[in-house]
């Protein structure tokens, strides 16, 4: 009798458990990314590789009294883009005078400020180029915490912030860092881990940290060369992989694991741009000491398809339906054919381009230094420039493109005085959240 009630005790047991787990919803793995298709959540885009959905219109046109749904005024200094999640708006500042680095949190839809959280007090480093920023990296979001990578007291740092309050979670120490031209490197998520990296001419890592402790996952050397680039994750020759270019090298890692998976002296020294992809090649330039654009094949071969000496050194590109597209530091837009490296065409823009370009559709829009747009169509047939805009004095970092909007980070000047400024862009909006 005992042994027939503790089986019914059991069954009912497991009868309660089954039916508490189906009345509440199961906790999600920590493995969850909880971004939603009109967002923007990370460097280049929800696919890295600066395509945003061709389902969105947002404006061609645009002036600072056109087309625009809200401005907010940013205090300090930065060339990180701004990411979109959800309500929020999450871009990372730096005020030089005070010597803070912070991530601000803004209303999606009006651009009021919900919240500044200090990251670093003291100890910029105020070495390298002029252009660059202390806060030049593009944060990222996984729906509840904001990633946020900076250069300070010498050494390259990455903090967890609550999503809702900027309250810091945690904070890891990267590597140490000698300043060359400055530190740009934005974090990258996977799976559970937020893959961060820091090329430096003491030698310094590519590391992936659980997204949510901080704890050291994995973690490689790197060779002792100073570089920009940022951790790219792509799908390529049927496999995800890590690629960093750079230091004279592509590599090839295993993302979740840290394998190495392939390694080939196919870069130069000193690379910015964010490798891109058409699924079997991928794709890296550079702009010392060599200028410098190749073709490699992913398949861990070590196959440099092709190669040319064009000068993409701070833009990074688009691959797009078997054509690569790129827009040249010295404002000339080139298209070739992904596999052959034929030269399509070249078309003149003008200016001096540090901003990468973004694809809608068959739409390219590539902002220059001095702020203006310039829209033409993914055509490799011919150059068709079809739009040209204005908006502040001042464009360093990359629009983020998401809702039919545009998130637009500029600087204008009024006499000596400098203020940056957050554009959102929307073609049926009005003027509206003066600073």
């Amino acid at each position: 009798m005992n042994h027939i009630i503790s089986s019914i005790n059991l069954i009912l047991c497991l009868f309660f458990i089954a039916a508490n787990l189906s009345a509440t919803e199961i906790q999600k793995p920590a493995s969850t990314i909880n971004v939603g298709q009109d967002d923007w959540p990370w460097w280049r885009g929800p696919e890295r590789n600066g395509h945003a959905s061709p389902a969105q219109h947002p404006p061609r046109n645009w002036s600072a009294t056109k087309n625009i749904a809200w401005k907010a005024a940013i205090p300090g200094r930065g060339h990180g883009s701004p990411i979109v999640v959800g309500d929020h708006v999450f871009l990372a500042t730096a005020e030089e005078e005070r010597e803070i680095q912070s991530v601000l949190c803004l209303d999606r839809h009006t651009g009021k400020q919900l919240w500044s959280s200090v990251v670093h007090r003291q100890h910029f480093v105020f070495e390298g180029n002029k252009k660059s920023s202390h806060a030049s990296s593009t944060v990222a979001c996984d729906g509840q915490r904001v990633y946020a990578s900076f250069l300070n007291n010498h050494a390259v740092y990455t903090t967890a912030l609550d999503r809702s309050d900027g309250s810091q979670l945690w904070q890891r120490k990267i590597s140490d860092y000698t300043v060359h031209q400055g530190y740009a490197s934005s974090p990258a998520l996977y799976g559970a881990l937020v893959i961060v990296s820091a090329d430096t001419k003491q030698g310094g890592m590519v590391m992936a940290l659980a997204r949510s402790s901080g704890k050291i996952i994995w973690s490689h050397q790197r060779p002792e060369k100073p570089s920009y680039t940022s951790p790219i994750i792509v799908k390529s020759a049927g496999r995800d992989q890590l690629i960093m270019v750079g230091c004279n090298l592509v590599s090839s890692f295993e993302p979740e694991t840290g394998e190495k998976l392939w390694e080939i002296s196919g870069a130069t020294t000193e690379c910015v741009t964010s490798t891109v992809t058409d699924g079997q090649l991928v794709f890296s330039s550079g702009g010392y000491p060599k200028n410098h654009v190749a073709a490699i094949r992913a398949d861990g071969s070590g196959q440099i398809v092709w190669e040319n000496n064009s000068r993409i050194y701070v833009p990074s590109m688009i691959v797009d339906k078997g054509y690569l597209y790129a827009v040249a530091d010295a404002g000339v837009a080139l298209c070739w054919h992904a596999t052959t490296g034929q030269q399509m065409w070249k078309g003149r823009l003008g200016g001096t381009f540090s901003a990468s370009p973004v694809i809608i559709g068959d739409l390219i829009y590539a902002t220059n230094e001095e702020g203006q747009t310039y829209l033409w169509h993914a055509n490799p047939t011919e150059f068709n420039l079809i739009a040209e805009n204005q908006l502040g004095t001042e464009v360093f970092a990359t629009p983020a493109f998401c809702g039919n909007r545009i998130y637009m980070r500029t600087t204008t000047y009024n006499d000596d005085t400098r203020q940056e400024m957050l554009y959102c862009l929307s073609v049926t909006s009005r003027l509206q959240n003066k600073p």
